[in-house]
């Protein structure tokens, strides 16, 4: 009877998702943007009819929501998490290079800076 081989030897296999994107930084971006998420998908849908006495555009706001509002909220989601993740892979990768990155003071001329001279 032929054995299969392990997940380790299959090549293209994939591999579970590392424990460092599981921390408290992930988590809590994850429970935010879950919390918008379902803000907005049932909190604004159920609450649409009350929401009727304000006008945008000459259309009632429920409508705005119902139409375009929810999916451009579900994209700015999307948006935000991309941007998170990539700024929490570079401080990762920043942290695991033992670079520190120093504040930047506005006063302190860089090198080339006008009227001190580079040495």
């Amino acid at each position: 009877m032929p054995t299969r081989p392990s997940v380790i030897e299959e090549p293209g296999a994939g591999h579970p998702f590392p424990p460092d994107l599981h921390d408290a930084r992930h988590l809590w971006l994850k429970a935010g943007l879950l919390l918008a998420w379902a803000a907005v998908s049932f909190g604004a849908c159920y609450f649409a009819r009350d929401l009727q006495f304000m006008v945008v555009g000459g259309w009632p706001l429920g409508y705005w929501i119902a139409s375009q509002g929810a999916v451009l909220v579900f994209i700015g989601i999307v948006a935000i998490y991309c941007a998170a993740m990539n700024h929490f892979e570079r401080q990762d990768a920043n942290a695991a290079a033992g670079v520190d990155t120093p504040p930047s003071t506005p006063d302190a001329p860089g090198p080339g800076a006008p009227g001190k001279p580079h040495v």
